[in-house]
């Protein structure tokens, strides 16, 4: 279900807070294009920071793993990144479709270390989104249609006050790699 009660927009303030706070720079410094490596001097364990204090604003859980790997798991090890670390036609495919225009310099044989800096605050933006927007028609815990956002953060049943749950983050990544499998049999 596609939620419409936190916007593309809080999600933008969240994750610049997120990034603030975790990085210790200018909220001025961050736009949407901004690689959080290349431009805002994020390392690697600062992600788990940000994905973190994202988990606790919004009440999701963030995917624990990249599409890379899970490409890997699903399709077989060499699928995504071959013997030498560098990615495959399959892997630059599937990670066109996903990512379209926010990642332009994919390109097969790149060296998976690359890959890390390309993203981005926006990508990180539609990852919070795609989270939110798996929103079920339904409270699991009354069986009621009353979702509200009394903050514009947190979505909660207006009928008992339960909390919404979101599907997390690497199983919407599955979901959607079952999809394109399905749809475009690239595997």
């Amino acid at each position: 279900m596609s939620q419409h009660l936190i916007t593309e927009e809080k999600v933008f303030e969240e994750l610049k807070k997120a990034i603030v706070e975790t990085l210790r720079v200018d909220e001025s410094l961050i736009k949407r294009e901004s690689s959080l490596i290349n431009d805002l001097g994020a390392e690697s364990l600062d992600f788990l920071d940000i994905n973190y204090r994202l988990e606790q604003a919004f009440g999701m859980k963030m995917a624990r793993h990249f599409v890379l790997e899970h490409i890997e798991e699903m399709f077989g090890e060499g699928s995504a990144i071959d013997e030498d670390g560098r990615l495959t036609d399959k892997a630059i495919e599937l990670l066109k479709i996903r990512f379209g225009n926010n990642m332009p310099q994919l390109q097969a044989g790149m060296d998976v270390d690359e890959i890390p800096a390309m993203v981005t605050v926006q990508s990180m933006v539609q990852g919070v989104t795609d989270i939110l927007n798996s929103l079920p028609d339904k409270c699991s815990n009354c069986g009621n249609t009353a979702w509200q956002s009394d903050d514009g953060v947190k979505i909660k049943c207006g009928s008992c006050g339960e909390g919404a749950t979101f599907t997390n983050g690497d199983d919407l990544i599955k979901a959607w790699l079952t999809k394109v499998q399905e749809e475009k049999n690239i595997f």
